[in-house]
């Protein structure tokens, strides 16, 4: 009885920590609450998130600062056309004085990536990345090394600039766990983001809010929130209902839907449901906490034809009339 008292007090104090490291981000960033939230999603699942927007929303400033209020290496990479392979994970040089070579490793050995611009490289590059965040490990010559944990990658792309871009293939996209598109913000924290940094004295100092070990924790407490059988139904039938519209009396989108979501939105539903439920204080799933992270879940995963395209038919149209249509405990 005693060890159940102290585990719900542990929690109670990683819930607490966590609303802490809103209060710290928000010293540095205003207003991405949201795409904050997601970040820490991924975080406590173990999960990739890829940020889509326009320049200026402090796509990397909220990356660079999370990775502050946490105490994680972190490490920046540009993505460029010219940019290589080796230049992510590291090559094999040549020591002249031993006579041997010696590998160097490369940025891809922190905790916190962020790969920015992610769509300005070419697929080897992009392969690279993908295959150390699907593996959690990189080869570099024989030898293979495990990568720290935690280990997350946040990608960001942006969606207006198309010339000198390669776009991730969908099997590459796929092993994002979110895709968040991160909005402009509101005209009262655009108002506030403009005299913080007209102000030439702004104090941008944050303070650790959470170890490598409350991370690790953190992700125990939020395996162990429950999911009864019927939500869990419930995801599998979403699912389904963007690779058979028909079963589902979806005709109208039917025409749409040129691919379904892939096996990993199932998974990652489950996974990003017991992440916001945990987040919220509680030990078990609502079917709100599913329909919440939906959109981000599935959207880089449903494929839409050009037929959608020509209508001005969006993923977002799509799952918010799936969402609508498909009841619980089908």
């Amino acid at each position: 009885m005693e060890e159940a008292t102290v585990s719900q007090d542990l929690k109670k104090e990683h819930q607490e920590k966590i609303q802490r490291v809103f209060s710290e981000v928000g010293k540095v960033v205003v207003g991405q609450d949201y795409m904050l939230n997601r970040l820490l999603i991924g975080l406590f699942t173990n999960g990739h998130i890829l940020l889509e927007g326009v320049p200026g929303l402090a796509k990397t400033l909220t990356v660079s600062t999370l990775a502050r209020v946490l105490h994680l290496d972190f490490q920046r990479i540009q993505f460029t056309p010219d940019l290589l392979p080796a230049d992510l994970v590291g090559t094999m040089i040549y020591n002249q004085q031993k006579s041997n070579f010696e590998v160097k490793k490369g940025p891809i050995f922190s905790n916190i990536i962020l790969a920015d611009e992610i769509n300005r490289s070419p697929a080897k590059v992009q392969s690279a990345l993908l295959e150390s965040m699907q593996e959690k490990q990189v080869t570099i010559g024989e030898t293979t090394f495990q990568l720290d944990r935690p280990f997350l990658v946040l990608a960001t792309q942006n969606p207006v600039d198309q010339e000198g871009t390669y776009p991730l293939p969908e099997a590459q996209i796929d092993r994002f766990m979110m895709k968040v598109n991160v909005d402009y913000p509101s005209k009262e924290d655009e108002l506030e983001v403009m005299r913080r940094m007209s102000n030439m004295s702004f104090d941008s100092n944050v303070e650790t809010v959470l170890t490598k070990e409350d991370v690790f924790a953190i992700r125990n407490e939020v395996n162990q929130v429950s999911i009864s059988e019927s939500l869990e139904k419930y995801i599998i039938e979403l699912v389904f209902a963007t690779r058979d519209p028909k079963a589902y009396d979806l005709e109208d989108i039917a025409e749409y839907i040129q691919f379904g979501v892939s096996p990993r939105a199932s998974i990652n539903l489950n996974l990003a449901a017991k992440a916001v439920a945990f987040f919220e204080g509680r030990e078990y799933v609502l079917p709100e906490d599913i329909k919440e992270v939906a959109k981000d879940v599935l959207n880089h995963r449903l494929i839409l034809n050009y037929e959608a395209e020509a209508e001005n038919i969006t993923t977002a149209d799509i799952i918010e009339t799936i969402l609508n249509k498909v009841p619980i405990g089908k």
